[in-house]
């Protein structure tokens, strides 16, 4: 999600003064820990995006085991169209279940916002304070579709919502990128705070408990938060790539301790990925145990760009832009989800 501002210097140098140069092996990271995810019934991938200047929800699915080859599902158009809200849907991530609901149901959420109806500024002072649901038990037909409002009116605005399962809590964790007003400000027409990661608890994308703040960096912007967890599903080990928006640059952090842990920028503040580039999305490959995929969104040229790692902890050196023989283009922010055999012939065949 592009969030146009002014770079902040004085913000990156304060970061940077008080941030240390942690080496991998400090953060107690094993060869379990990393090299882990491959799985041999898990046989492609599912895509899940918006293109451009086009806000809905578009799937692509993985020419085989092949994590960055990718073809358009439906003929190119889009699976579903959002009714409510704005009308268009950005940021689209697919979630899968957690707890009971693990391999029984999905969700997708995303940005209520069409910017072919506003300004990039309206959007960020009266924007949608809501996000976009919907739920599938077999990733072909999708239903429920809902806008479910999650801040309160002191927010511009609520982009880029994502959503993990929380095993030490047993709820989905979501998180959103916001600023805020001052409250006698109800027109929202002064100066906001920063951009900040915030967050509520969920079991149902229905009902959510009482936002609060997950990451602030004032006066740094954060935003586009996604979240990868190592290991497997019960360690509290995670990676978690977002963008400082000040910079326009992706970065990593690592945390051992959980969600709610000590988190480690490897390299040091001033450590990226990437440059000029948001919405990272992240996922295992599923025959090369270890190995990681990263899509940035290349906002100002040809949408997301695949990158791969064995070294997925590390910001700069630790990741290598991938092939894009079989990349489509034009491909916007969104997530991609492994999947085994069986549901990717059952989407093949849906959509193919």
């Amino acid at each position: 999600m592009r969030l146009p501002s002014l770079t902040l210097l004085v913000s990156t140098w304060a970061w940077a003064c008080c941030a240390l140069v942690i080496d991998t092996a400090s953060l107690g990271l094993d060869n379990n820990q990393i090299a882990q995810r491959a799985d041999p019934s898990l046989a492609g991938y599912l895509g899940v995006f918006f293109l451009g200047a086009d806000p809905y929800v578009y799937f692509y699915l993985s020419n085989g085991n092949n994590p960055i080859s990718f073809k358009a599902l439906n003929k190119g158009s889009p699976i579903f169209k959002p009714t409510k809200g704005t009308g268009g849907v950005r940021d689209p991530t697919i979630v899968p279940g957690g707890g009971s609901e693990a391999g029984k149901k999905w969700y997708i959420i995303g940005t209520d916002l069409n910017i072919g109806k506003t300004t990039w500024d309206a959007a960020q002072r009266t924007g949608s304070k809501g996000i976009f649901v919907w739920e599938s038990t077999d990733l072909i037909n999708w239903v429920n579709e809902r806008l479910v409002i999650v801040e309160d009116n002191t927010a511009g605005m609520v982009w880029a919502p994502e959503a993990i399962w929380d095993p030490a809590k047993g709820q989905y964790l979501v998180h959103w990128a916001s600023k805020f007003y001052s409250s006698s400000d109800p027109s929202h027409t002064g100066t906001p705070s920063s951009t900040k990661i915030r967050y509520a608890y969920t079991s149902d994308f229905r009902t959510f408990s009482t936002p609060q703040t997950y990451i602030d960096r004032s006066p740094t912007n954060i935003i586009d938060l996604t979240i990868l967890p190592l290991n497997n599903s019960s360690s509290s080990s995670y990676l978690r790539f977002m963008k400082d928006e000040s910079l326009k640059t992706v970065f990593v952090e690592t945390s051992t301790t959980g969600l709610f842990g000590s988190w480690t920028r490897v390299g040091g503040a001033s450590a990226i990925i990437e440059s000029g580039v948001e919405g990272p999305a992240a996922y295992w490959d599923n025959t090369i145990p270890g190995k990681v995929h990263l899509l940035l969104d290349f906002y100002g040229s040809d949408g997301y760009r695949p990158y791969e790692s064995t070294t997925p902890e590390r910001n700069s050196g630790g990741w290598t832009a991938s092939s894009r023989t079989g990349w489509p283009t034009g491909l916007r922010h969104g997530s991609v989800l492994p999947v085994d055999g069986t549901v990717w012939e059952r989407l093949n065949a849906r959509w193919g």
